[in-house]
């Protein structure tokens, strides 16, 4: 059999003298010292054997199980009864089935618990519950509500305990409508009613009832007692650093709460148990009365330089006093101009307290040493080396340097400050002596300049002449530039200084209006365009906006000459890029497209070549596939659409009259045929001029033909129609309506002749053949085809639009324009930006036009109402804070800013760290809006000034546990009680004084909390640090403690298997006893037992 042991706590501590006999007082009878020693069985008790009898077994189960802790089961079950009276669900035949099984689902799938339901002989419903211990208590309150009848009942108990009811965020209600199945309502706060409404189980209703009684009834216990107590009685009632209020809250057991001496307020508040009330009341009345009757006070003069002395650092030099000698000294408000120090307290020590007023107030000095101001950064050193080896040689005197003084102030103890001023004095003297400075006068519109990109420049003359130069930041708006350093290296910056000013005196700066969609192309692919600019013109600085800005502002800076050439220069490639934007849009039928471009581009390459115009066919995203667009000069443009045209033509030849195309229909040929006796129809061959038809059959039927096919031609008019600037449009047309387009015109000769014959002169007021179109076909079917022709002839109407608005129309790339073009299907032209022309022209479909100019007038309207709404929503206006609470109104990652920013609908602008005004918020938005939004603002700023900080002491070593990982447990507190802490930093004076700051009842509240959670968590760092005394013996280190014990025999025991037999004790260095692993060992027996692997 194989024995394990265990060494319990007790038996180490039990057993320690084996280890340790020294320490039991000295060397004892060699006897006793054995008896001491525990046995074998009592060190490492066995395990118990199969064959065991039932006391042994016990006997040795208790030794093992004594001080193990039994492990509670994760999953719990609980079975419910709802009698039949209650059950809401209680048709008998559907069990299992209906609505109380789906409520069964429903409850399971919604808290994870399982239910099994069975009937019992009463028919009450008996539920079994299995799951977790949360699980299980939320599904017995949905069985208690979706199973089982409700009741309903009233309880009534004062409104000031209901807050107790409900417990911190509500904790107390939830777990107390858990534990009793019901629902509580409590009324809200603005509610005067005391009655809080209990539905559930009659049983729930009467738990709940009875818990809230209880609850109330705790309270009435209590109590809350102000007492209204002169502010000049407060120290004494306090006592000196809170001793005697300490002493008060311990005896009594009472919260004693007095107003620290910043808050203006008499009223001390005390809370506790009734009794404990009453006698804390009475104590603190018997020490006002006391010293109302038996202090007197006496009023001197003391220098208002000196009250801070008085009073110390954090009132500690008052409180020093008041410990000393029992009397309170009152100093007035440091914002009061009187010097008059009252001393409070019994007659027999008003002398002493006044001893120690004067010798704390003359304790220190103030003396001051004249140095020039310019001097006090080289008296500091650079990051305060040269100051820190003084104030590390006297911590206690305060140096004090004044931007714009001549002067250096000191103060502290007076030796000190003697000592110290020699020190500075000789440093001033050693630096008049070897330093110089100057000033110039540079406008502050160059200093950026002299600055350089990144300091380039500045940082490059003082590295030269070894000086420091000071220029003023911009929000100073000062021209003053000074110069220190040393004599002749002043001169030689001053100097270059002046000549770079006097160069940048002669640059200008001008601003060309260039509009913004020609930027892109002025600058070109990569920067090439302009960097051609830029090395035309070296000397000049080109500067675009970004283009989020939407500004048409290019600014030029440099010298004067070179900038007018620039700007020229620049200017001309504008009005080429003008001049070169001229468009024009051809509709042609998407067909012929390809037949335009020809094989291989050939066609539409001569046209560009030719005319020197950009022709650019719709893509694939288009809406309209047959508008060709040709862009460059207006001339080319026009020659451009002209060549484009004639391609059109060149598709469409007629070469046939119509008359010869209607006959030569092969309906019109069968129907002649059949009807005439097969008669035979001969047309002449196409492309001559004889307009015979011959007729071939019988001559009775050749006859009967030839009539009828004068009738027909007779039936047949031609219709002449007009047009002059459309023609292009029909041109596609022809192809596939009955109308013969107009020939081509034929040049006209200067002289009127042509091929040598006179010709009668041409009517100017005559239409051109270019502009005829022929219709052929019946009377009524031709007026009918010039009607639609007419109905096709697009018109141009012009619309009034203010100037100011074209380009919103237009759009950003001409996006608003095309959208509305898109919409009406018409043509709008906005007049070129130089004509200021209020135009705006429409062309198109003359049933079209109607709805085109209502969009455009309703977008001009919209367009005008957003200028309305944009000028109320400029409205501004600014609110003054103090910097000091900005932090506060922004909130924590801006949170509380952006709700009201997002509340009211305003943009709040915070000032910059250089600016002047560094009080003033400024609020943009509508008028109402904005003053709403200050509203809110002063309400936070208005909070923030009522708040008050209160210093509490709480052990350092449970500062980590209270802020919690990553400050989640500090963050929950001051969300929790709307304050905020401060705890000290590393290797501050006071490692225990802790700050919580909010309104006084709130910082009350949180400071009892923070106080509780010190004392909870002081118990487990207490027990810590006692086992960690235990774990590390005291006395020194390892060696001394070896020393002190003498050579150790181990850990001995008594009756051990190898003391009853022949066998030995295992040797500690045998490899046999004790192998290593992986080495072969040989087998051997042993009072251990055999061995197992």
């Amino acid at each position: 059999m194989s024995s394990v042991a265990v060494l319990t706590q007790e038996s180490f501590n039990e057993h320690r003298s084996g280890l340790l006999p020294e320490q039991k007082g000295g060397t004892g009878a060699p006897g006793e010292e054995e008896e001491a020693l525990p046995t074998y069985k009592d060190a490492f008790p066995p395990l118990p054997e199969k064959a065991a009898s039932p006391e042994g077994t016990q006997e040795t189960a208790n030794a093992w199980t004594s001080k193990l802790r039994p492990l509670k089961a994760s999953v719990i079950t609980q079975v419910f009864h709802v009698p039949l009276e209650e059950r809401k669900y209680k048709d008998i035949n559907q069990f299992g089935e209906g609505d109380q099984a789906k409520v069964c689902v429903d409850i399971m799938h919604k808290t994870g618990a399982h239910l099994e339901l069975s009937l019992a002989k009463d028919q009450g419903l008996s539920i079994m519950v299995s799951g977790k211990l949360d699980a299980v208590m939320k599904a017995r309150k949905e069985i208690v509500s979706r199973l089982q009848t409700q009741a309903s009942a009233t309880v009534a108990i004062p409104k000031e305990h209901h807050r107790f009811v409900i417990g911190k965020n509500g904790e107390k209600l939830q777990e107390l409508e858990l534990k009793t199945a019901t629902k509580i309502q409590i009324p809200r706060p603005d509610d005067l009613s005391n009655q809080i409404k209990i539905s559930g189980t009659k049983e729930g209703l009467e738990k709940a009832k009875h818990e809230i009684l209880l609850i109330s009834a705790e309270q009435d216990k209590r109590a809350v007692e102000r007492v209204n107590i002169d502010k000049v009685f407060h120290p004494f009632i306090t006592g000196a650093y809170n001793k005697l209020v300490g002493e008060m809250m311990q005896e009594t057991g009472a919260r004693i709460n007095v107003p620290p001496p910043s808050v203006n307020k008499t009223e001390i508040v005390i809370t506790g148990e009734k009794e404990q009330v009453a006698l804390a009341v009475a104590m603190i009345k018997k020490v006002s009365e006391e010293k109302k009757k038996n202090a007197t006070t006496i009023a001197v003069e003391v220098k208002k330089s000196q009250h801070k002395y008085v009073i110390g650092p954090k009132g500690n030099t008052l409180q020093e006093i008041l410990d000393k000698t029992g009397v309170s000294v009152e100093i007035p408000p440091s914002d009061s101009s009187s010097e008059t120090v009252i001393l409070r307290g019994e007659p027999d020590r008003l002398g002493q307290a006044l001893t120690e007023v004067y010798a704390k107030a003359n304790s220190y000095n103030v003396s001051s040493v004249s140095a020039p101001s310019w001097l006090h950064r080289f008296i500091i050193g650079k990051k305060g080396q040269n100051l820190a080896k003084i104030t590390q040689q006297m911590p206690k005197v305060h140096i004090e340097f004044t931007e714009g003084e001549d002067r250096i102030t000191l103060e502290g103890p007076t030796k000190d400050v003697q000592m110290v001023q020699s020190q500075i004095e000789a440093i001033v003297t050693d630096l008049v002596s070897r330093m110089d400075y100057t000033e110039i006068s540079v406008d502050p519109k160059f200093h950026r300049h002299l600055i350089g990109k990144g300091g380039v420049n500045i940082n490059r003359i003082k590295e030269l002449h070894k000086v420091t130069v000071r220029i003023p930041p911009d929000n100073e708006k000062s021209n003053l530039i000074r110069i220190e350093g040393d004599p002749q290296g002043v001169q030689e910056a001053k100097k270059e200084l002046l000549e770079l000013a006097s160069r940048m005196e002669n640059e200008r700066t001008k601003d060309l209006i260039i509009e913004q969609r020609f930027h892109r192309a002025i600058i070109g692919q990569k920067g090439e365009k302009i960097k051609e600019v830029r090395d035309k013109f070296p000397e000049v600085i080109i500067n675009f906006p970004d283009p989020a800005q939407k500004s048409d502002i290019v600014q030029l800076r440099g010298p004067r000459t070179e900038v007018e050439k620039c700007a020229k220069f620049m200017q001309k490639i504008v009005a080429e890029m003008v001049e070169n934007s001229f468009s024009v849009s051809v509709p042609i039928f998407k067909q012929f497209h390809r037949n335009i471009i020809g094989k291989g581009g050939s066609n539409i390459k001569k046209v560009r070549d030719s005319t020197g115009a950009r022709i650019i066919f719709p893509t694939a995203d288009d809406k309209d596939q047959e508008l060709i667009t040709v862009i460059g000069t207006e001339e080319a443009v026009q020659e451009a659409q002209k060549e484009l045209e004639e391609l059109i033509k060149s598709l469409v030849r007629l070469q046939m009259t119509f008359e010869h195309g209607m006959m030569r229909s092969d309906k019109v040929l069968r129907d002649l045929a059949d009807e005439y006796g097969g008669v035979m129809v001969s047309f002449p061959r196409t492309g001559s001029q004889s307009e015979k038809v011959t007729l071939k059959g019988a001559k009775e039927c050749v006859e009967a033909a030839k009539k009828r096919m004068l009738e027909i031609v007779d039936d047949l008019v031609s219709i002449f129609f007009f047009l002059s600037k459309w023609n292009g449009i029909f041109l596609n047309l022809c192809l596939f309506a009955i109308v013969a387009a107009p020939p081509a015109e034929a040049p006209i000769q200067e002289n009127g002749e042509a091929n040598g014959e006179v010709k009668e002169p041409v009517d100017p007021n005559a239409p051109k053949k270019c502009d005829v179109i022929v219709i052929s076909g019946r009377k009524e079917r031709c007026e009918g085809a010039v009607e639609a022709l007419k109905a096709l002839v697009p018109v141009t109407i012009e619309v009034e639009v203010p100037f100011e608005l074209h380009r919103y129309i237009i759009g950003q790339k001409g996006s608003g324009i095309r959208k509305m073009m898109d919409e009406f299907e018409v043509n709008i032209q906005v007049p070129a930006p130089d004509q200021q022309s209020d135009k705006i022209a429409i062309t198109g479909l003359a049933n079209h036009l109607d709805r085109a100019k209502e969009g455009l007038l309703e977008r001009v309207k919209e367009l005008q109402a957003e200028q309305e709404d944009r000028a109320l929503r400029s409205f501004k206006l600014t609110i003054t804070v103090d910097p000091k609470y900005h932090p506060k109104i922004i909130g924590r990652k801006g949170a509380i800013i952006t709700n009201i920013r997002t509340e009211h609908d305003v943009n709040i602008q915070f000032p910059e760290k250089n600016d002047e005004n560094q009080d003033q918020i400024t609020i943009t938005g509508y008028e109402h809006k904005a003053i709403a939004a200050k509203e809110a603002i002063q309400h936070i700023v208005d909070e923030l000034e009522e708040m008050i900080s209160e210093d509490i002491t709480l052990d350092s070593r449970v500062h980590a546990r209270i802020i919690g990982a990553r400050g989640k447990g500090i963050r929950k507190i001051m969300d929790e009680f709307k304050v905020d802490l401060r705890f000290p930093q590393s290797g501050a004076a006071d490692p225990n004084l802790v700050t919580v700051t909010g309104r006084p009842e709130l910082v009350d509240e949180a400071i009892d909390h923070l106080l509780n959670l010190e004392e909870e968590y002081m118990a487990d760092v207490v027990e810590n640090e006692a086992k960690m005394a235990y774990m590390r013996p005291p006395g020194g280190s390892a060696a001394s403690m070896d020393e002190q014990r003498g050579p150790s025999k181990g850990f001995v025991v008594r009756e051990a298997p190898w003391t009853t037999g022949n066998e030995k004790a295992p040797d500690m260095s045998s490899s046999e006893d004790f192998p290593s692993f992986g080495a072969p060992v040989a087998t051997k027996t042993s009072p251990w037992g055999p061995k197992r692997f």
